[in-house]
């Protein structure tokens, strides 16, 4: 048996969309199950994201602390953000979230782990990309506002990452995913074996 996702779709008898959101919607689908019963399905429709995990010379990952009102907690975190560009290139925005959360540019980029956060409820899709050989960027820092504006920033070792992750320290999801994700492929054929950046996402299709 080969274990992979595969791309299927049930058959939808009705869809509505309740709530529409800034960047958000919740949509509500009548979905018909193998036995021909009709079951209601309400979820988030996300416009997908992308993560960076930028790790340095020392094998320190950048890092910031954010607070997270739905869980009302301050969260260490890799960079991230939307795809709130219709079909923008993930590595474009990728290397914009890196260099507005954290003011660093890196000039290797290789693609870490893709993942559905949430697939019972969200169709969100996350691309976490690997950034390394890090240097400052240029320029005046991006305007931060509202929760932004409280961050914090720090550069921490990949090993004590690991240990906060494991230890149930550390629940950002994209970090822990991260962060586990680079440790697997250090431990196993190696970063070179990691796939490009410009690798094909078929959850969030996008122009090369």
């Amino acid at each position: 048996m080969e274990f992979k996702d595969t791309p299927e779709e049930w058959r939808v008898t009705a869809t509505a969309t309740p709530f529409t959101g800034n960047k958000t919607s919740v949509r509500t689908d009548d979905v018909v199950m193998p036995d021909g019963t009709v079951v209601r399905r309400d979820y988030q429709v996300h416009p997908g994201s992308v993560a960076v995990l930028a790790i340095d010379d020392q094998d320190r990952v950048v890092v910031l602390k954010q607070y997270r009102h739905p869980v009302r907690q301050k969260l260490w975190e890799i960079p991230a953000g939307l795809l709130d560009v219709p079909g923008e290139n993930p590595l474009t925005a990728a290397q914009r979230e890196l260099y507005e959360e954290a003011h660093v540019k890196a000039e290797d980029w290789r693609v870490l782990t893709d993942v559905y956060t949430t697939p019972g409820g969200s169709d969100e899709a996350v691309r976490v990309f690997l950034a390394r050989q890090l240097s400052d960027a240029q320029g005046d820092r991006f305007a931060v506002e509202h929760e932004e504006a409280d961050m914090e920033f720090a550069r921490v070792p990949l090993a004590e990452l690991v240990r906060g992750v494991l230890a149930g320290e550390l629940h950002n999801n994209c970090l822990v995913v991260g962060v586990l994700s680079l440790a697997a492929a250090l431990a196993g054929d190696g970063l070179d074996a990691l796939r490009p950046a410009d690798a094909p996402w078929p959850a969030r299709p996008f122009e090369v």
